[in-house]
């Protein structure tokens, strides 16, 4: 039965300090959804029966089949807190012992890391869920990394510890020892990503804190030490904090002298696994055995109470789960986990909005969202786009003011500037909505602190965007993702009357996902670019049945490539306008190695001070102060990881010719001269120029040709290469069959990194990189020629240059330029660097 209803939900939203906004993170499989499952049974939506087995937040048909999360999903739930839990809360809080928890289940798969990258953008917290037997994987570290970037405060739980007990049957001191190691490698991720200066504080993981859970969300029962040391506090008079350290580490206790030490002896246990996890293997083999008379004697003495006692009869795996749920109840370890060791939006706004806000700190907007108040201006950010019907309802977080239904608002794109009318609409919002999961529910207004869904706005944001009533904002910082759309499938409608029905469909599939790109390529033809094959599929599937509702054809899958240079030009380039009045001369050269992940980073970004961005190159790139001060622009789309710079000294109308030159560069950095793919790493230096005096002989239509042409010529002479995305590979597989893994590993291209043992000695964990290219297929070929014994995840990792050999045409990298220049329908042949140069 729910424990609330809509209107009590509104009413504690106001309650701001009471409240949590959560996503649930972690690898794929780790048992996130089945988890959340005890958190919404708690809230009395769903059966404490059906938790672990109804996935509530598995919201799609294709979740349900596959067993996996698609898209994230958010629920807001209610509780209303025991005394002793609310005291224990540290931060402010309101007197009402109601708690409203926002919760986003979010996907696990790497090719959908984009979904938990716009659940982070709108909560405070994260509970980083770990299965205990495989380990930290490949996409706790991203999603780890992800949540700090946006400083947001994690917790921890170490999931499936059935499986360690009835499958695996590892011993009491391997199962610590198992644990001690995710808990050490969680914390050593953290520490690599966290800034020494973080505002956040010490958000380091620690069973003796009480932020670290144990349990399994299947079984639906969970545990953190204060569980156990609020049990034995009163037998052995210390106080329940003062246990829980002993609880934990090397602390081994003598039943015989009834001592503590912290050197292990042969009468001495460690406390771990005396107090802990002694009474839970007892328990789990008496009941797995049918031992009806000691596991009956276990329950009475545990103080479980059954309240069926016929059930006790039946023993195995149900009994278990009966038990254990009755005595550590995972929703309530959960929820006092999320209460205790997570900040409200009051809190975390403090330290989170500096960097969420690209605006001044001294502005109304930055003031009401720092202080989190429900009196200032609506601010407002939306990170997603949820399909309903044929529209769509934007989900976002409320940071300050109230979004209310009727309101008039300011909906900016990420491409608005403020003082400006591009990218920016005033239109009324239709609805506002509570997100319930499966259904919405709407109310007059949400006030600041919550995450809702807003209806109307569609038709004006394409994936993102700011919402406001303050005139003068700025936006929001739009989302950095973890992965990039490198794979590209081609797709045309089967029967050309369905065209329109295939460019809307186009449309809405690019607004539903906030990773997936639709373009439509010069030749006509309609590309969907995702971050990996799973995405890809599902991107078609929902296109084909939902979004345009017609039989598509598509291509095979295609790899985005990149254009880059190794050198220096060899000559100073030379290129004359088409009235031959006008010279440019320019060079290019590759970026210092590292300058373009940081500006894919946003480490460095055109917006910046131009002083501070200058210190910056200078200083850690080594770069000449002269040529710093002197970007023109980066590109390509004003923002990408390549630039024009102005090295010329004492040459006069640069002024009125330098926009016609950035946009012969924006042109350049998009189609490069190899296979028109973008430029990337590419540094173009313009070191001479004779301009006429005449502005009518040096218009646009003179100066950006001879521009496109020098900056081609410059990369030619300038040894051009090709970057090839590349994944990493983490490969689980069993040691039998780890040859046949290094045969396919060498057939396709691939590095092998690193192999790592597990707590199984059986299954061995190879990392390794992958081209994308020779990805397709490998991860059934892996599970075809391992028999099953062999799993695959790959993550985007990083771009590869390729040699490219121009004059052997049968090399690898040529036979790609060919294959691509074929299909794009160019000439064969990459143009000879004399097509591009003028003579003095």
């Amino acid at each position: 039965m729910v424990n609330f209803t809509v209107d009590e939900i509104r009413q504690f939203m106001e309650n701001k300090k009471n409240i949590r906004n959560i996503s649930v993170i972690a690898h794929v499989d780790h048992g996130k959804s089945t988890l959340t499952d005890s958190l919404v049974s708690k809230a009395g939506i769903i059966s404490s029966a059906k938790a672990g087995e109804a996935r509530f937040t598995d919201t799609r048909k294709d979740e349900q089949l596959r067993c996996i999360t698609i898209k994230s999903t958010a629920v807001t739930l209610c509780y209303e807190l025991s005394d002793k839990d609310f005291e224990q809360i540290e931060q402010d809080k309101d007197p009402d012992k109601h708690l409203l928890v926002n919760l986003i289940d979010s996907p696990g798969h790497l090719d959908f890391s984009s979904e938990v990258t716009a659940a982070l953008r709108i909560t405070d917290g994260a509970l980083v869920v770990v299965d205990c037997i495989s380990g930290v994987c490949v996409q706790t570290e991203t999603v780890l990394r992800q949540s700090i970037a946006e400083r947001i405060k994690p917790i921890l739980f170490l999931n499936k510890m059935d499986r360690a007990l009835l499958e695996l049957q590892l011993d009491q001191e391997n199962l610590y020892k198992t644990f001690q190691k995710i808990v050490e490698n969680v914390n050593s991720i953290i520490s690599t990503y966290i800034c020494d200066d973080s505002k956040m504080g010490d958000i380091s993981l620690c069973p003796t804190i009480g932020n670290v859970g144990f349990g399994s969300g299947k079984y639906g029962w969970a545990f953190t030490l204060k569980e156990f040391a609020g049990i034995y506090s009163q037998k052995f008079k210390i106080e329940a904090s003062k246990l829980m350290k002993k609880l934990w580490g090397d602390n081994y206790y003598s039943a015989v002298d009834k001592k503590w030490s912290n050197q292990k002896c042969e009468n001495n246990l460690r406390g771990f696994c005396m107090f802990v996890l002694d009474p839970i293997y007892k328990l789990a083999k008496s009941i797995i055995n049918f031992n009806q008379c000691e596991y009956t004697k276990l329950i009475e003495k545990l103080g479980i109470e059954i309240k069926d006692k016929n059930v006790l009869n039946s023993g195995g795996k149900e009994l278990f789960k009966l038990v254990m749920n009755t005595w550590l109840p995972a929703g309530d370890t959960l929820l006092s986990m999320i209460t205790i060791h997570l900040p409200s939006p009051v809190r975390a706004q403090k330290y989170r909005t500096e960097l969420l806000y690209e605006g001044p700190r001294d502005d109304d907007a930055f003031r009401a969202m720092h202080d989190c108040d429900s009196t200032g201006p609506l601010m407002m950010y939306i990170s997603k786009m949820i399909p309903s019907g044929s529209r769509f309802t934007a989900m976002g977080r409320v940071f300050s003011g109230r979004a209310a239904t009727g309101q008039k608002v300011r909906i900016m794109g990420p491409n608005y500037l403020p003082g400006r009318k591009e990218d920016l609409n005033i239109k009324p919002i239709q609805r506002t909505e509570i997100m319930m999961g499966r259904i919405n529910h709407s109310v007059e207004d949400i006030p600041c602190g919550n995450i809702c869904g807003l209806v109307g706005i569609d038709q004006f944001l394409i994936k993102t965007g700011t919402i406001t009533t303050f005139e003068n904002a700025h936006n929001l910082k739009v989302m950095k993702f973890s992965v990039s759309p490198v794979v590209r499938v081609a797709v045309e409608a089967k029967n050309l009357s369905d065209l329109p029905k295939l460019v809307e469909g186009l449309k809405q599939l690019a607004k539903s996902d906030p990773m997936v790109q639709c373009v439509m390529e010069e030749s006509g033809e309609h590309v969907i670019c995702g971050a990996g094959e799973l995405h890809l599929e599902i991107c078609l599937k929902d296109l084909e049945d939902v979004y345009a509702g017609i039989p598509i054809k598509k291509s095979n899958p295609l790899v985005s490539y990149r254009e880059t240079v190794t050198e220096e030009s060899s000559v100073n380039c030379l290129a004359k306008s088409t009235n031959k009045l006008n010279r440019l001369f320019m060079k290019a050269s590759p970026l210092p190695e590292g300058l373009a992940e940081e500006i894919d980073s946003k480490a460095v970004y055109p917006s910046q001070d131009t002083k501070l961005r200058s210190k910056y190159l200078s200083e850690h790139y080594q770069l000449d102060l002269s040529y710093t001060k002197n970007i023109w622009c980066f590109g390509p789309d004003g923002n990408g990881p390549n630039l024009l710079i102005n090295s010329t000294k004492g040459v006069q109308y640069m002024n009125e010719i330098k926009d016609s030159v950035v946009a012969g560069f924006q042109w350049v950095s998009k189609e490069g001269p190899l296979v028109e793919e973008s430029l990337r790493g590419v540094r173009i230096n313009l070191t001479d120029a004779v301009i006429h005096t005449d502005s009518m002989h040096r218009s646009g239509g003179q100066i950006i040709p001879a521009a496109r042409r020098c900056m081609y010529a410059s990369i030619l002479s300038a040894e051009p290469r090709l970057y090839e995305p590349v994944y990493l590979a983490q490969i689980e597989c069993s040691r039998s069959v780890i040859g046949a893994v290094y045969n396919i590993l060498n057939q396709r291209r691939g590095i092998m990194l690193e192999e790592l043992q597990n707590g199984n000695p059986q299954i061995v964990e190879i990392k390794a990189y992958i081209p994308v290219n020779e990805s397709f297929g490998f991860s059934g070929e892996i599970q075809e020629k391992t028999s099953g014994k062999g799993f695959v995840q790959c993550v985007f990792d990083h771009w590869q240059v390729m040699d490219l050999n121009i004059n052997e045409p049968s090399s690898k990298s040529m036979q790609i330029v060919n294959n691509i220049r074929r299909r794009k329908g160019l000439k064969e042949k990459i143009p000879d660097i004399n097509q591009f140069l003028d003579k003095l």
